[in-house]
């Protein structure tokens, strides 16, 4: 297993200077209660992720892996030091207190892969635990590396990998498998660090609000000199309506000018579609607010430094940290729920305007780290691309978000390149003041279109109803084949078991 590429070093934990002990027959005393996360008698593995020394005692830091996979982590205290990475089994002998063994060939890492639990395609996430060099008669030296992994179902274990590379330790690593014994490295230029990308999902989720606070203070605004009142005009009037979106070519540009390829035509010096680009107009309009906001003492500065955070970085868009799995959990869902700023009611100033701004940049970037965060190979090497995104779309005086996402489907087992098929499913969500909150799914596989609408009032979802023999006949007219299309009261079912049928799209785009 050699190329790999891109690692990305953390500081290494300080050594233990004591000679470590085994960890049979040991038991240690928790600084805070199981809380009932493993009952008296119950066992699980688990791996000492630090130690620190202390004045009479060593204090540890386990990593427990529970029943279903579930982590977490305890704090304990030991007369006896053991070493980082130790792999061990622990039982519950009370609320406080724990035996620890070593596991069974816990100090043995796996030499192979179990392709019925990692299938090839599966992506894997490893921190690099130790390294040396191995004898060899080329020139060429090749290290032995060890690397705990991170993820899937073999979390916790090791795993032993041969590189010409010398990593340090705590390298982080992302590949891809391809075999029992075979893995493909990915750099990071090319794809984000599913770990950083976790973190940095549920940050943007924690910043971001809706994009209809933004626009209805555009709109409110009471104050601004001419040239911002020039920009405002401009971003407004470049906004798609529905004629636009009712058209293959107008769908195709504002979905280019949604903000989602920002940093890709930036890294390929493609700027001339820039002027159009939602997100850069944007982040134009706060360039220009912030000179205009008297001083920067007090809670202006705390605002200037939120921003700061907001702000892309262009090239992999790493925005800040300390994201919890519940954040991240949400930044997942679609739609993204309507959020609102607090205060933020009546005539827009300067200040609420960045504020809302900035806001709506990080929904923005929390749709496109979603779209890298879903887009993977599943288990059966299908592989997954994703693409969502949000489009204020002018409807008469109003400026409705129409949130979009995208799926493309590619098979991985046909043998034969005429025999992969190609599954694509679409979701929309958009709320209109006549009609309420709708949802729609619809998938298209082998030229037939089938579609699934959610209409949160009853009038809607029967209006709807009544109209489907006439969206059936306009997608005939189309060329399209036809399955199922069926409207509902209601919203959609979530969660991964979820089957995506077909949504509405207008048949000419």
């Amino acid at each position: 297993m050699s190329e790999i590429s891109s690692p990305r070093p953390l500081p290494p934990s300080a050594p233990v200077i004591r000679n470590t002990a085994t960890a049979a027959d040991m038991a240690v005393r928790l600084l805070q209660p199981l809380e009932g996360m493993l009952a008296a008698g119950e066992s699980a593995k688990a791996e000492v992720v630090a130690i620190r020394e202390q004045a009479q005692s060593f204090q540890l830091l386990l990593k427990l892996t529970l029943a279903g996979g579930k982590q977490a982590t305890l704090q304990a205290e030991s007369s006896r030091p053991l070493a980082q990475g130790s792999a061990l089994v622990v039982t519950a002998l009370s609320e406080t207190r724990l035996a620890l063994a070593l596991q069974a060939g816990g100090d043995k890492p796996l030499t192979s892969l179990d392709l019925q639990q990692l299938p090839p395609g599966t992506l894997v996430q490893g921190k690099v635990v130790s390294n040396a060099p191995l004898p060899t008669e080329n020139a060429q030296t090749i290290y032995r590396l060890v690397v705990n992994l991170l993820n899937t179902p073999l979390a916790g274990n090791k795993l032993a990998i041969d590189s010409p590379l010398n990593l340090p330790l705590g390298s982080l690593l992302s590949a891809q498998v391809q075999g029992s014994q075979s893995l493909a490295f990915l750099p990071l230029s090319g794809r984000l660090d599913q770990l950083v990308l976790g973190q940095q999902l549920a940050a943007q989720q924690n910043r971001q609000a809706s994009l209809e606070g933004l626009f209805k203070g555009l709109q409110n605004l009471g104050g601004g000199d001419e040239a911002l009142r020039g920009s405002i005009d401009k971003l407004l009037a470049g906004l798609p309506d529905s004629n636009q979106l009712s058209t293959a070519k107008g769908l195709a540009q504002a979905l280019e000018g949604s903000g989602v390829l920002l940093e890709a035509k930036l890294l390929q010096g493609q700027t001339g579609s820039l002027p159009q680009d939602l997100k850069a107009n944007l982040l134009r309009l706060i360039a220009q607010l912030m000179p205009q906001l008297p001083g920067v003492s007090g809670p202006l500065a705390g605002l200037q430094n939120a921003l700061n955070q907001n702000l892309p970085n262009l090239a992999r868009q790493l925005l800040g940290a300390g994201a919890t799995g519940t954040a991240r959990q949400q930044a997942l869902t679609f739609p993204l729920p309507s959020r609102l700023l607090q205060n933020m009611d009546g005539e827009a100033d300067l200040e609420t305007l960045l504020k809302l701004a900035a806001a709506a940049v990080s929904r923005l970037q929390t749709h496109q780290l979603s779209s890298l965060a879903q887009t993977q190979v599943d288990a059966n090497g299908n592989l997954l691309t994703t693409w969502q995104l949000e489009l204020p779309m002018r409807h008469q005086q109003e400026v409705i978000p129409l949130q979009i996402k995208l799926q493309r489907e590619d098979s991985g087992k046909a043998e034969k390149a005429e025999q992969k098929e190609t599954l694509w499913r679409v979701e929309l969500a958009f709320d209109l003041d006549h009609l309420g909150p709708l949802q729609v799914r619809a998938q298209l596989l082998r030229g037939s279109l089938s579609s699934q609408l959610w209409a949160e009032r009853a009038d809607t979802a029967s209006l709807i109803t009544a109209e489907l023999g006439n969206l059936r006949e306009r997608l005939l007219a189309a060329g399209l084949e036809v399955g199922e299309l069926a409207c509902s009261q209601g919203m959609p079912p979530q969660g991964p078991k979820t089957s995506l049928e077909q949504r509405w799209v207008d048949e000419t785009a």
